[in-house]
């Protein structure tokens, strides 16, 4: 991480981008980070959270622009070097609020200042930057030159050419381009209320007290969407007035049907909001065993519920993968959801989409190990709900589908939702440009008596 302090939103974003190449931090993590250092709020906090997510979610095409505007390969350009230029193509070319030479200039400062470079490097950067700004402000930027519909949604869009064609076999081509193109738009964030405290009306009206824009979801009562500051630094967190979680997560925490006096097993449940949420339908009633395979993990649940103020929830380091012979029939409903590609919430952490296929080949089979594994758990007339944060089927339906044909003591449960459709098999897939969630998967199995 950069020990300095940064005093600019640019300076903030490059600071973010740099520990997100340099240190493999998360976007939202960096970002969070340096905006703390940088006491930025406001209109400042909010610009360099758009050039930092703007940048990442436009890397390819932006990589594209810097070929046709740069003299030298991409290759021999110095990693930070590049960053930067991405960052100035950012707002030069996608963004139509900066003026040209405020974006120019201040890119040139961030390469003098923390590139190591020497004078040619800033002649170079700086005549890289001006050539684009030229071109954008003549409206001759180059044209996206793709043979095929596929290529230019993998290039407009900066998503993978394999993961463009995977979605394209899945839904089409005009859903996938809807799904590229939501994965790209500003996304607020979603906060879940904690009803047991307070009532979504009075918190909509504290939150506009602090500046802050809460819009209730379409779908959902309890949720409400927030733009225009952090809400995690606001009275309201602190006293478990609300939790952050996503409208899909709590759907599927939802889709669980706990009721009070139950016990409940959530074998995947870090950083926790599904057994928050399913404690909360319980009125804090019964047993919620949250496991976790990472202790940190677990104590990050123990101070979300805490702040929450649920005292039945009881955390338990365990790997849903291992067999835990003393909880052989002991649950009323276990709720899997399983590590996953994360490939249903690039909208929020836009680095997702750059992952290498290959290390997401043998995620089915672990899914299905922990599904299998956990389903022991369930008793008699039991619920079983897996659920991921991806869209792709070999993650979805196709791993619960083998587990029912492999296991005939376990059946279909039909669920619904007014807004968000039937499951009459018992899954559902949740798209963002659809159902303003996350891109998200639900199935839910009853177990026979």
């Amino acid at each position: 991480m950069i020990d300095a302090r940064p005093r600019t939103p640019r300076e903030t974003a490059a600071f973010a981008l740099f520990s997100m190449a340099e240190d493999g931090a998360w976007s939202d993590g960096a970002l969070r980070f340096y905006l703390s250092r940088a006491g930025l709020t406001g209109r400042d906090a909010a610009l360099a959270a758009r050039l930092t997510y703007g940048t990442v979610q436009n890397e390819l095409l932006l990589d594209w622009y810097l070929r046709r505007f740069s003299s030298v390969r991409l290759k021999k350009i110095a990693p930070r070097v590049r960053i930067c230029l991405r960052l100035g193509l950012y707002q030069l070319v996608l963004l139509d609020r900066i003026p040209a030479h405020a974006a120019v200039d201040e890119t040139v400062a961030l390469v003098k200042k923390h590139c190591r470079a020497n004078e040619r490097t800033v002649a170079f950067a700086n005549a890289v930057l001006r050539g684009a700004a030229r071109a954008a402000q003549a409206g001759a930027l180059p044209a996206l030159d793709c043979p095929d519909k596929q290529s230019y949604y993998a290039l407009k869009y900066s998503h993978p050419a394999w993961l463009v064609q995977l979605w394209t076999q899945q839904f089409g081509e005009k859903e996938t381009e809807a799904l590229c193109r939501a994965d790209n738009a500003e996304v607020p964030v979603s906060v879940r209320v904690n009803t047991r405290k307070a009532s979504p009306a009075a918190l909509r009206e504290e939150l506009a007290q602090a500046g802050i824009t809460a819009v209730p979801h379409r779908a959902f009562t309890d949720i409400l969407l927030c733009s225009g500051g952090d809400v995690t630094a606001l009275p309201a967190f602190a006293a478990g007035r609300l939790t952050v979680q996503d409208a899909a997560s709590a759907l599927a925490a939802a889709v669980v049907g706990a009721q009070p006096g139950e016990t409940v097993l959530d074998c995947c449940a870090a950083p926790g909001g599904k057994s928050f949420a399913i404690a909360g339908a319980m009125d804090d009633c019964g047993r919620v065993l949250s496991c976790d395979v990472y202790e940190h993990k677990l104590k990050r649940i123990q101070e979300g519920a805490a702040r929450l103020g649920l005292s039945s929830i009881e955390t338990v380091l365990q790997d849903a993968a291992q067999p835990r012979e003393e909880w052989r029939g002991m649950a009323d409903r276990v709720l899997c959801d399983v590590p996953c590609s994360g490939l249903g919430i690039i909208r929020k952490k836009p680095e997702i989409r750059y992952k290498d296929p290959a290390a997401l080949e043998a995620l089915p089979a672990l899914q299905a190990d922990i599904l299998r594994n956990c389903a022991r758990y369930v008793k008699p007339g039991g619920t079983l709900v897996y659920s991921t944060c991806t869209i792709l089927r070999r993650e979805n339906e196709a791993v619960v589908r083998a587990f029912l044909a492999e296991n005939d003591g376990f059946e279909p449960a039909a669920w619904s939702h007014p807004v968000c459709g039937a499951a009459g098999d018992g899954m559902m897939t949740l798209l963002p440009h659809r159902h303003d969630t996350d891109g998200f998967f639900i199935a839910k199995m009853r177990k026979k008596p």
